[in-house]
């Protein structure tokens, strides 16, 4: 038999025992998950609490919670939310508490001692033990309902992962809930949208090879010919920044900085990315401008794409309200918390997105030579604080971690060599590059915001008491990480905008790279105070709209941050609410929602239009671009070139300059720097390094992208432009965050639900993100959308991506990836006859 055959047969023969395996798995994980499906219907007894209480779910398992008292409320939510997620409560308080590897054994060892260091754990049993009694009653009474599931349900029965998980490691056993892993929560989500810890990375690392000016070019301003959140504030005067500048040169540490790059990089794989291209929108219109009469607000927080989905939508209402329960609220949840983060109750609603603020800072902390737990500060050598970590491993043995934190924060660099080796093998030393004399031995700490204690849930409990503006407000000064664009509306008419959270005022810097920290010259002194945060009540506009973009006037007197997205949502936002074609209704809120207007083709296709291809069948694939409205649709194909041209665009624009792992992933900050230099035909940026005898133009470039898009799409298409489809390119796959990543395809497809093609993309209102150094493949997205009409809740729709149940093959696991993606809605039930009538199902829970 030929040595051709003979692999033909084990291909055919390890195929076939592929698609066995996937078979088996697929029928004892349908059979496994039906045993955790949770009871709906009918009655169950919960000791501990003090009435009865209504669970009524919908037609997509949504449910509405009825109770007496604020207890039992809280202790049905947590309940409710154990039956339908309780694998990822568990999966997310072992990210909280630095845990993981209890779970997932020794390869989650590093991103453990990464978290330990973060110290989350801690802060959040500080916060506990500072809590006032109504937050001390809310957590327990939420702790107390899931244990109550806990106690009756283990194994599969709790979720199909547990029975994948007990062949990984088996004595594996949840633990019972406490408020403590309810509050890592907020740490989670803190890191989630921390800032801009990865752009000040970035640049000091960029700083190695590239002049300070590139580098400038690639972090360009804000632009001054897009929108601002908060135009104006009562009571400041014009002036200048309280911003000193900063010395490009002074703090590159590469050596320890790529280390601490690869540690963000574990965090931001369960989480997404710190800050990073994780964006959101929002924004709130006035009854002057809308069809009722009554103001229209909307929400859409863009969160990386994960199965199930972030949020949990529930209803919780008192019966009746009144002081000892003052609840009637709706919206969504995180599964492990107790109350609505999103939202509305029966006189205001919410919404929020995320500022990003500089609130990271990484500090160089000179090291005694003599001794390694002492640095410098300020002329003395002060001893670290230093404390020990025991981290269990599944199947493994303990592993001892010791934690070191300087005045600044925790050191999170890994080791204290040398500054003063080669940067590089046949380069000159850092030394002679940056000509100043740093440290023998250094290390470097993190100065965060959220590594203080906090209050944050009072901020989102207060938002579904609070019945007008003034107790919004003061509700929000809790929020103070992650700090939020928060947009407000009220039954009576009254729309606003509040700015809330610590943000640093640094004696010199601007927090875009690493600092001194032995000088104590670039240190924190307080934060701004909440009164002098950016807000609006009722503007002359009639509007406030907000996607991550500059929130104050241009002439604020305090840096929030330097590193705002660049505004291209918002600008669209802006535009699309000022020239409406009339009195704005729902389902203009709708479209707004759905918009995939990509303000970079409107930029570079001009253009490409004027090139010469000198080529017959370039030029006709070009005439694809012909009436093209940028309109990234789904069934588009001039969206599919164009998405290929861009990527194209910025690997042959910029990859030959940049570090293989700093490669453009085309966020808004890449919009603008093309933006820039479309205007400059000779730019530097257009001259390739991978060419000697030549000087590239923007013209070479454009024509060399071009043909390579129309290759890249007719390999991936086909060679008839007519069937080409932009969905077909940018996919939705919703993975679960721990055994959908598992590189075990069998495992992955239980729990993985996907493609599905998806409209929209990066930097667009409709923002399903993606990474051009990558693929087209969607990598985040709208995590939910919702309207609320404040003329009448009862018409208020929402979705979200996947589906209610974390339970994979549950009816209600991926019922709703179609809406979501073709820009459908439901209802957001609100009267109690309406989520009576519309029941699916009606659970009686009773002591």
């Amino acid at each position: 038999m030929s040595k051709s055959k003979i692999r033909s047969r084990i291909l055919i023969w390890v195929v076939s025992v592929l698609v066995v395996l996937t078979l088996l798995l697929t029928t004892f994980g349908v059979y496994s998950a039906r045993r955790s499906f949770p009871q709906v219907e009918g009655q169950i007894q919960l000791k501990g609490l003090d009435g009865a209480v209504g669970v009524y779910r919908d037609s997509l398992g949504i449910p509405n919670i009825y109770a007496t008292s604020a207890h039992d409320l809280f202790m049905a939510q947590g309940y409710v939310h154990a039956q339908d997620r309780f694998w990822q409560m568990d999966f997310w308080r072992h990210v909280g508490s630095g845990r993981l590897s209890e779970m997932f054994g020794e390869s989650q060892l590093k991103t453990d001692a990464f978290l330990r260091t973060l110290g989350w754990r801690q802060l959040a049993e500080q916060e506990y033990a500072v809590a006032d009694p109504g937050a001390i009653a809310m957590l327990e009474a939420y702790a107390q309902g899931v244990n109550v599931y806990l106690a009756e349900h283990g194994g599969t029965k709790l979720s199909l992962e547990y029975g994948v998980l007990k062949l990984l490691n088996p004595d594996y056993k949840p633990e019972p809930w406490t408020p403590v892993h309810t509050l890592t929560w907020a740490k989670s989500m803190a890191w989630d949208l921390g800032g801009n810890m990865g752009a000040e990375i970035e640049r000091a690392i960029l700083l190695k090879t590239l002049p300070v000016e590139y580098v400038d070019e690639l972090y360009p301003p804000y632009p001054d010919n897009h929108p601002v959140i908060v135009p104006a504030i009562g009571g400041f005067s014009s002036g200048e920044m309280r911003v000193a500048g900063y010395d490009p040169q002074l703090l590159t540490p590469n050596s320890q900085l790529a280390t601490i790059a690869a540690r963000f990089a574990l965090l931001d794989s369960l989480l997404g990315p710190a800050g990073g291209e994780i964006g959101s929108n929002n924004w709130v219109i006035a009854g002057s401008r809308t069809a009722s009469g009554m103001p229209l607000l909307a929400n859409d927080p863009h969160l990386g794409i994960q199965m199930p989905s972030i949020w949990y939508q529930i209803g919780l209402h008192c019966r009746p309200k009144n002081e000892a329960c003052p609840y009637a609220v709706t919206g969504f949840s995180f599964a492990g918390v107790p109350g609505v983060v999103i939202g509305h109750n029966d006189r205001i609603a919410w919404g929020v997105t995320n500022v990003g603020p500089d609130v990271m800072d990484l500090f160089i902390e000179k090291i005694n030579p003599d001794n390694p737990n002492q640095y410098e500060y300020m002329g003395k050598w002060m001893d670290m604080e230093i404390h020990t970590e025991i981290i269990l491993v599944g199947g493994g043995e303990p592993l001892e971690l010791i934690v070191r934190t300087t005045i600044h924060g925790p050191i999170i660099s890994d080791s204290y060599g040398p500054l003063m080796q080669q940067v590089e093998a046949g380069k000159q030393s850092f030394t002679e590059k940056a000509g100043i004399d740093l440290p023998e031995r250094y290390a470097i700490a993190l100065r965060w915001t959220a590594l203080e204690p906090t209050q944050l849930f009072n901020a989102i409990w207060g938002f579904s008491r609070a019945q007008n503006w003034e107790e919004f407000r003061t509700a929000a000064r809790d929020f103070v990480v992650p700090a939020q664009n928060l947009v407000y509306a009220d039954v009576n008419g009254n729309i606003g905008y509040q700015m809330p959270g610590n943000i640093p005022l640094r004696k010199n810097g601007d927090g875009r790279l690493p600092v001194p920290g032995w000088t104590g010259e670039y240190d924190w002194q307080g934060y701004i105070p909440f009164e002098e945060l950016p807000y609006v009540y009722n503007p002359a506009s009639g509007y406030v709209a907000t996607a991550n973009n500059q929130v104050n006037p241009w002439d604020y007197p305090y840096l929030i941050t330097t590193d705002w997205d660049f505004g291209f949502r918002a600008q669209r936002i802006v535009e699309m609410i000022e020239n409406a074609p009339g009195a704005i209704d729902i389902a203009y809120v709708q479209k707004m929602h759905g918009d995939n207007y990509d303000a970079s083709a409107a930029v570079l296709l001009p253009l490409l239009m004027q090139v010469d291809l000198d080529d017959k069948k370039l030029e006709e694939m070009r005439a694809i671009f012909n009436g093209w409205d940028y309109q990234d649709s789904m069934d588009s194909p001039p969206a599919a070139l164009y998405a290929a041209f861009w990527r194209r665009i910025l690997a042959n624009t910029f990859g030959d300059d940049l570090p293989e792992d700093r490669q453009p992933g085309g966020s808004s900050r890449w919009f603008e720097v093309v933006r820039n230099i479309a205007e400059q035909p000779n730019s530097h940026w257009w001259d390739s390094q991978l060419t000697t005898d030549k000087v590239e133009t923007r013209e070479d470039i454009f024509k060399q992208s071009f043909a390579q898009a129309v290759a890249d799409v007719q390999e991936a298409l086909g060679k008839d432009p007519a069937k080409w489809r932009w969905g077909d390119l940018h996919t939705s796959t919703f993975e679960n965050q721990t055994l959908g990543k598992s590189g075990v395809a069998p495992i992955e497809a239980l729990f993985n639900r996907g493609p599905f093609p998806t409209a929209g993309g990066a930097s667009i209102v409709n923002a399903t993100g993606w990474n051009a150094s990558k693929g087209f493949e969607v990598t985040s997205v709208p995590s939910m959308r919702m309207i609320v009409d404040l003329g009448d809740l009862r018409n208020s729709l929402t979705v979200h991506p996947t589906g209610q149940s974390g339970h994979a093959y549950h009816p209600h696991y991926i019922d709703m990836a179609d809406l979501w993606r073709n820009i459908l809605y439901y209802p957001m039930l609100w009267n109690e006859q309406a989520v009576v009538s519309n029941a699916e199902a009606h659970l009686k829970l009773v002591p």
